[in-house]
């Protein structure tokens, strides 16, 4: 599941990327785009912050995901310990 948010984030930080560097680019080299520049800069803005929020989002599935994991594994050990216990 993380994983789909990382490759969501990397496309839109990619996109963001794209949009700083259209900013950058002078009008003339935009036929029939938005010549505005500060419209490519918020649109950047956006596509970053998404971007960093479906990051963040990736990172705490997969913390939580781990966490699972790991409770998981502990209560089949305990789980273990106790049939071994009771088996002497």
């Amino acid at each position: 599941m993380s994983r789909n948010f990382y490759i969501l984030a990397a496309t839109l930080l990619l996109f963001a990327l794209i949009s700083g560097g259209m900013a950058l680019v002078p009008s003339s080299f935009q036929p029939g785009l938005p010549a505005n520049a500060s419209l490519w800069r918020t649109l950047g803005m956006f596509l970053l912050l998404f971007g960093l929020i479906a990051a963040f989002i990736g990172v705490m599935s997969q913390l939580f995901e781990q966490v699972d994991r790991h409770s998981e594994q502990a209560r089949q050990e305990s789980r273990r310990r106790r049939r071994a216990n009771r088996d002497e």
